[in-house]
């Protein structure tokens, strides 16, 4: 019974420290563009623009 005094306490101290964890990352805009990273993976193009296109023929 007497680890309740400490646990109650300890318990509702987390909860206020996760929300102000929470609420400090929504106010900083972390939670913004949740879709957009991952679109932006699958779009993206690993080859480099001198790779992605023949080199162009040397006139003499």
């Amino acid at each position: 019974m007497e680890a309740l005094y400490l646990l109650i306490p300890l318990s509702v101290l987390v909860v206020f420290i996760a929300l102000w964890v929470y609420f400090t990352a929504s106010d900083s805009g972390q939670f913004d563009d949740l879709v957009g990273p991952g679109l932006r993976v699958l779009q993206d193009d690993d080859t480099p623009p001198e790779a992605a296109a023949p080199p162009a023929p040397q006139r003499e």
